[in-house]
Parts: structure tokens; C-alpha cells; sequence
């Protein structure tokens, strides 16, 4: 098997379901040690990080991945088992082959061939990885983005290594994320017999008017290469179980995925004003996934473009579409971030998996960017 393919495999025989990284990261930093890179395990809470980095100044250059994956779902469900590799027709299968051990390993490869080749690199080559993308993103890199701050440790360009492209390996250039928002909202009513709704009061009836507003407003026609900011009520729960009785309480999930017109307060805000606006009795419980991140036309930018292009023979598209990734905590450090990784076809599905002939060119890929940016 080939460096990459041996060491992704390696990677998804390791049970890591979020948080757990299942020993995958002190496999990592064991090579990166044998190639040169100076290796930080930032053990946050019950999460594992790794910062490795080799040479020193500017500029600084991250690639960006995490270990953990998510949970397999119904074991029998898979046509083998999901934390052994097993390579079918030309396709590796396992959690996490795109999502993204198989980045990982790529990066990992890349790296030591990079340095290899030039170990007097101007400026640092960082890999950053960790066990919390997939859950809740708290010790993860949103922490570890703290204490870098604390310290001033400066970010230059951020490669993330999330499946992102489309068809085929390389097709699209990630250069953004919009920003996610999830509520909470708890209407309060009084419950009581549905023959006598004067001696209750219908959280129901009385909040449908509202949702009505926010689930139909536009919020704005989109921001440069942005998609028009979006609410989606994602879950509503209320009443007994009985069909004679009117609900005491209503609960009502609903997420934000907005761009760079808005910011989290704000839209909070908005919310909130018109919730007061219907008399609504209600509390509200916020979670700030992150704020959306773009990285304008620049040499990181630029650089991507031509490296793709050349692989598959055209302009990659360029987009800021998805869901978040970590790299929306990296961005406020003011790093350039963008994205490029594997299809993304499989990703937290029954069967995930990932095509060998584009997992074995993604190391490629990466060094090219690598010899671009630095060498």
C-alpha cells in the first residue's frame, strides 16, 4: 500500500468517536517527531490536541484537521465493519475515511515529504489537529484558539482538510463559511381541557403567528459569494400525548446559517425584538456555533486556485456553501483560511468512503500548496 493509504487505514482501525481520539494523534506526532516537527499535546478537559511545527517566524502556515469521527449508527447496517478499512472495487471504507482521517493522513504525509525536501523552509509549517470537531467544539479548537490569542501566536493561511470537494478531488475551493446560530425557545402557556380553552392558554396558538414571521422573513439577498442567510425550525415539541388537552409548554429548536451581513448579538437581537413584539411568555437559550469567516481574493486564495486547476484540468469552483468547520475558530486570528479536501459524497453515512486513487493524490496536492506557500 502506498504511505497514504497505509496510514489512513491505520487511522480508521482506531475507534476515536467524538471525543475519544483512541491514540490516533500520539501515532501522529510520533512521525512528525521522526521528521522534525516540535509536538504540544494540549490535553483540554476530556479533549486531545495536537500542535506540531516545524521552523520558526513568519509566515506561519496550519493544516487544520480533527481525529475524532462521528458515532457509526447500526453496526449491521455497514457491509463491513466501520472501524476495520477494507478497500473495495478501488474505494476505502470505514468512519472517517473522508471525514477525515484520510486528510489527515494526507497531511501528515505531505508534511514529512515537504520538510524532507527542504528542512531550512522559510517561515513554519503547523499541524493542528483535534478530537473535539464532532461534538460539541468546546476544548477543541475553539480553545486551543484562545490560548493561542492569549499568546499571540500568529496564523498566516489555514489549510483545513474537510471533504470538500464535489464530483471529483479538487473540483471545489472552499474560501468561506457562513456562521451558525441555534436557539432554544420554550413558549409558556397553561394547560388545561381543550372543551374550556377560556381556562387555558395554548402556547401553541399563541406562538404559530411568530414562527410564521421568522420561518418566511428574508433576511438580506446574500453578501459577495455568500448564499442569502437562512432560518430553519428544525424541531417542535408540545402536549401531553392526549388530544384533550392543551399544552402547557411549547418548545421549538431552530438554527441560523447567515453571512457576513449579520453577526450572532445581532441577530439575537432581532429575534428576541420580535418574539417581545407578539407578547410571547418565553425563554430563549442560544449557541453560538461561530461566526462566518471569508478569505478574499489573496495569495492563499490565488495559490489553491492553480494548484487545483492544474490537477484536474479546470478552474475549481469557489464557494462558501456547507455547513462550519473548525477553521471558523483560526479565522478570527486573522489567517487567511480555505478549505480543500476529498468528496464529500459518504460523509456521516452508513458506508462512509473515500475513492484510493484520490486519497493517494491528496498528498500531492497538499505538497504542492506546501512548495508554493513556503519553499
Amino acid at each position: 500500500m502506498s504511505a497514504v493509504l497505509d496510514l489512513a487505514c491505520e487511522l480508521i482501525a482506531r475507534p476515536s468517536v467524538t471525543p475519544d481520539d483512541a491514540g490516533c494523534q500520539a501515532l501522529l506526532a510520533a512521525r512528525l517527531k521522526r521528521a522534525g516537527f516540535h509536538c504540544d499535546h494540549l490535553r483540554l478537559g476530556e479533549v486531545d490536541n495536537l500542535w506540531a511545527t516545524h521552523g520558526q517566524g513568519a509566515p506561519v502556515l496550519v493544516l487544520l484537521g480533527h481525529t475524532d469521527v462521528v458515532p457509526t449508527g447500526p453496526r449491521e447496517a455497514w457491509t463491513s465493519d466501520p472501524f476495520t478499512p477494507q478497500i473495495r472495487d478501488g474505494v476505502l471504507y470505514g468512519r472517517g475515511s473522508a471525514d477525515m482521517k484520510g486528510s489527515v493522513a494526507a497531511f501528515v504525509v505531505a508534511a514529512e515529504q515537504f520538510v524532507a525536501a527542504h528542512p531550512d523552509h522559510p517561515g513554519t509549517l503547523a499541524v493542528l489537529l483535534t478530537s473535539d470537531e464532532e461534538g460539541d467544539a468546546i476544548d477543541g479548537v475553539r480553545h486551543v484558539a484562545r490560548l493561542f490569542e492569549a499568546r499571540g501566536q500568529r496564523i498566516d493561511w489555514c489549510i483545513t482538510g474537510e471533504p470538500s470537494s464535489t464530483a471529483t478531488l479538487g473540483d471545489l475551493l472552499r474560501v468561506g463559511r457562513r456562521g451558525s446560530l441555534s436557539a432554544k425557545l420554550r413558549v409558556q402557556g397553561v394547560q388545561g381541557h381543550v372543551a374550556y380553552p377560556e381556562k387555558a392558554r395554548n402556547p401553541i396558538h399563541q406562538a404559530a403567528a411568530a414562527l410564521a414571521e421568522l420561518s418566511a422573513r428574508r433576511w438580506d439577498e446574500g453578501y459577495e459569494s455568500f448564499p442569502a442567510t437562512s432560518l430553519q425550525i428544525s424541531n417542535i415539541h408540545a402536549g401531553t400525548g392526549a388530544n384533550n388537552v392543551i399544552p402547557g409548554e411549547l418548545e421549538v429548536d431552530f438554527n441560523l446559517r447567515y453571512n457576513p451581513h449579520w453577526n450572532a448579538p445581532k441577530l439575537e437581537a432581532e429575534i428576541t425584538a420580535l418574539l417581545d413584539r407578539h407578547g410571547l411568555q418565553y425563554t430563549l437559550k442560544w449557541h453560538r456555533s461561530g461566526e462566518p469567516f471569508y478569505t478574499p481574493e489573496g495569495t492563499l486564495r490565488a495559490t489553491a486556485r492553480a494548484v487545483l486547476a492544474e490537477h484536474i484540468g479546470r478552474a475549481p469552483e469557489e464557494s462558501t456553501g456547507g455547513g462550519t468547520s473548525d477553521a471558523r475558530f483560526i479565522a478570527p486570528l486573522g489567517a487567511q483560511c480555505i478549505e480543500v479536501g476529498p468528496v464529500n459524497a459518504s460523509i456521516h453515512q452508513v458506508d462512509e468512503n473515500v475513492r484510493v486513487d484520490e486519497l493517494e493524490a491528496l498528498p500531492g496536492l497538499y505538497q504542492r500548496l506546501l512548495e508554493r506557500l513556503l519553499a
